[in-house]
């Protein structure tokens, strides 16, 4: 997963110079339509995420606001989730400091390096290594903290201490004057019995149960490849109807930063589906929709500079590539039984 950042090539973000100078500075567009947001951690992949140093042992420091993490000389510091590199410096006080601004509206801060190996503008993914660890001649170590609009928060809120592990956990991000607020709102996919095997043939889906997101489209960027996309972006005039893909209940319709515009809809047996850039989202949280269902109209809202859909799958709180369910190139589903066992979704093409 880790790769040499000399590979990463520099892309147009319009950092101001502040932005580039101060580790803590508002984070422009964040709170503009909404005044809170919400982010499903539990939705992020083993490759969507890391631990900064993941043999090292953290504690919490300064009022809970930064994250000690002590390791050994010459370990590599990892960028924790994808994003692009707002601040790469010397800090008086915080010695090397690297800030990386992320697509789900964090930002994250490794301070103390012996060396940094990005540079601003940079996009890095999870895993990344973007430092060599510093310290201060005694011990070596990483400060690490994590920002919302410019605004520390508690590590411990998302990162479970000892496993180093992510809470798989929904979390609000509201903001109060100058201050974030940081609450849970659900755990994951509680309702998805991991026990139960569940089959289904998508050949004998009948045609009221499903619909492709947006027909007449085609797709301009597939799920994965050397960005690695998180969904597939599909393509078609402005302001096209955007379909549910499956009966469901909304649970997300809200401005949500890099995705912009952004509805995600939960389906039975585990499986949940997000559509984001819209121009105007025509479902509320908690709506009832049927496959079929107009549910937004396209758009180029968020971070995308054309008009599309960029719609994701996702089954018991992990995401997979949507052409695993839908053909796109047919509009159809795909002629294979899926099965669903032990949090997983495995596929056979039906003979």
């Amino acid at each position: 997963m880790a790769m040499l950042t000399t590979a990463s090539m520099p892309i147009d973000e319009p950092f101001t110079a502040a932005e580039q100078q101060s580790i803590s500075v508002e984070t422009p567009g964040l709170f503009d339509k909404s005044s809170e947001f919400t982010f499903d951690f539990g939705a992020l992949g083993a490759k969507d995420y890391s631990f900064p140093l993941p043999v090292g042992k953290a504690e919490l420091t300064n009022n809970q606001s930064e994250l000690l993490i002590t390791t050994t000389k010459g370990d590599a510091v990892k960028a924790m989730f994808a994003g692009v590199v707002r601040l790469s410096k010397n800090i008086s006080g915080y010695g090397n400091v690297i800030v990386i601004r992320h697509d789900n509206g964090m930002e994250t801060v490794y301070a103390h390096n012996a060396q940094n190996l990005v540079r601003v503008k940079e996009r890095v993914s999870a895993g990344q290594t973007i430092a060599i660890v510093g310290g201060d001649g005694k011990s070596d170590y990483c400060n690490f903290m994590m920002l919302v609009n410019g605004a520390r928060i508690n590590p411990a809120t998302i990162i479970e201490m000892n496993s180093h592990r992510l809470r798989k956990q929904v979390v609000k991000f509201r903001k109060k004057g100058s201050l974030v607020a940081v609450s849970v709102v659900k755990a994951g996919m509680e309702d998805v019995d991991m026990d139960k095997v569940v089959t289904i043939n998508l050949a004998q889906l009948p045609a009221t149960k499903w619909a492709y997101p947006l027909p007449g489209s085609h797709v301009i960027s597939p799920y994965g490849g050397s960005r690695r996309h998180s969904g597939v972006d599909i393509k078609t005039v402005p302001n096209d109807k955007i379909l549910a893909a499956f009966d469901g209940e909304v649970t997300r319709s809200e401005p949500y930063y890099g995705y912009g515009n952004c509805i995600r809809i939960r389906h039975a047996n585990g499986f949940e589906t997000l559509y984001s850039h819209q121009s105007k989202n025509l479902v509320k949280v908690g709506q009832k929709v049927k496959a079929g269902q107009v549910i937004g109209l396209t758009g180029r809202t968020g971070r995308a500079t054309i008009e599309h859909l960029h719609f994701e799958l996702f089954y018991a709180g992990k995401r997979y590539d949507p052409a695993f369910i839908f053909d796109h190139a047919n509009h159809s589903l795909q002629n294979v039984t899926i099965t669903l066992a032990n949090g997983r979704m495995t596929s056979k093409k039906n003979i």
